[in-house]
């Protein structure tokens, strides 16, 4: 059976071995706490998410300096490494700190090979991403991919040669409709609020995209209860994020639900380090954690639709954590779009990045 992208309503009732979009956590609102009160408890960033944006931000420097003969900086092990294509960007990346290895191919051409991939092997329930540490695409397909799809996706990996390799994974991707705190549609289904964000002196939320596909108007504190907005557009597929504009005076705050009656302060949106350490809210799972595998990832759903440019994790997520946040400290990285497996098991899970959405709409995190 091919990954499937669930409908509203349900969501819910998902086997949980399947790999499914999930959402971005807490709609920085007073649902953060109670869902009504409009009272909510701003944690201290942790030593451990400080030193993860602490890392990112070396990571980033670094690969600015090495240009383009960087193939790519991330972690492993805790240290911070990079792939470079000259001995002269060898020696700017260990003068830096870094260890360093002269590697094949370049960012550009493992780029490329996505490309082909996505002209070759555009299959429901495969994905694909260069993986800095191996210096090759990463070819993904789920326990859907079987016989003639298999030997298709598998003959397009030996025509890339050294630049891919391929890995099968447990259960399927697909999308599934709920996640960080619960916002609602007016009958049913379910998603999580992402990030709260601001245009001029209107306020939004961000959530997935085909979460917004599917329900149009959004409710808080459980189906019908409180009307809290309306969707002002949404992306899908291609990309998965989507805006709702508020209405109504609940209250809204700049933070992320971290489930044990405190919630994270966020600040600004930025883009993460492969090897990083990173945090996903949503409204079925609470707050969960897990290490960025790539960037700029590909995955093809079980229905047939492709978001691209996604952010690859280990970070685990079930039914009903669609859109919900993805961050660290008080940095926010992606909205919760889809995956497989389950956060007993584990699982791979892909984030819609949060820069983008900011750029499309012209709103920002406040």
């Amino acid at each position: 059976m091919k990954p499937s992208r669930l409908l509203v309503g349900t969501c819910v009732a998902l086997a949980t071995s399947s790999l499914a979009l999930v959402g971005l956590a807490g709609p920085a609102s007073s649902a953060v706490a109670d869902e009504t009160s409009g009272t909510t408890a701003k944690a201290e960033v942790s030593a451990a998410q400080q030193a993860s944006v602490g890392q990112d931000k070396a990571a980033d420097a670094l690969a600015a300096q090495l240009g383009k003969a960087g193939a790519g900086v991330f972690y492993e092990g805790g240290k911070l490494k990079a792939a470079v294509t000259t001995t002269g960007a060898l020696k700017v990346a260990e003068a830096a700190g870094a260890s360093a290895e002269l590697v094949e191919y370049s960012a550009a051409q493992l780029t490329s090979a996505t490309k082909e991939l996505d002209r070759t092997a555009r299959i429901p329930g495969t994905s694909w991403a260069v993986d800095p540490a191996s210096n090759q695409v990463l070819v993904s397909v789920d326990s859907t991919v079987k016989g003639a799809d298999l030997a298709q996706v598998k003959a397009a990996v030996a025509d890339l040669g050294a630049k891919a390799t391929l890995e099968q994974v447990p259960g399927k991707f697909t999308t599934k409709i709920n996640g960080g705190t619960a916002i609602y549609g007016p009958t049913s289904g379910r998603c999580s609020l992402g990030f709260n964000v601001r245009r001029g002196t209107t306020d939004y939320f961000l959530t997935a995209g085909h979460c917004a596909e599917a329900i149009s108007t959004w409710y808080a504190g459980g189906n019908g209860r409180t009307l809290i907005g309306r969707n002002a557009g949404y992306s899908f597929p291609d990309n998965d994020y989507a805006l709702v504009q508020y209405t109504g005076t609940i209250t809204r705050e700049g933070t992320v639900n971290l489930y044990n009656g405190t919630s994270q302060d966020i600040a600004s949106a930025g883009t993460p380090t492969v090897g990083q350490t990173v945090y996903r809210s949503g409204s079925t799972t609470g707050v969960r954690s897990g290490r960025v595998t790539a960037l700029n990832a590909t995955v093809n759903y079980d229905d047939g639709t492709t978001v691209r440019g996604t952010i690859r994790t280990s970070v685990c997520a079930e039914p009903g954590d669609s859109g919900g946040s993805l961050y660290a400290g008080t940095v926010a990285y992606g909205l919760t779009s889809g995956g497989s497996g389950n956060c007993s098991i584990g699982g791979t899970t892909y984030f819609q990045p949060v820069p983008e959405a900011l750029s499309a709409y012209g709103v920002s995190i406040y």
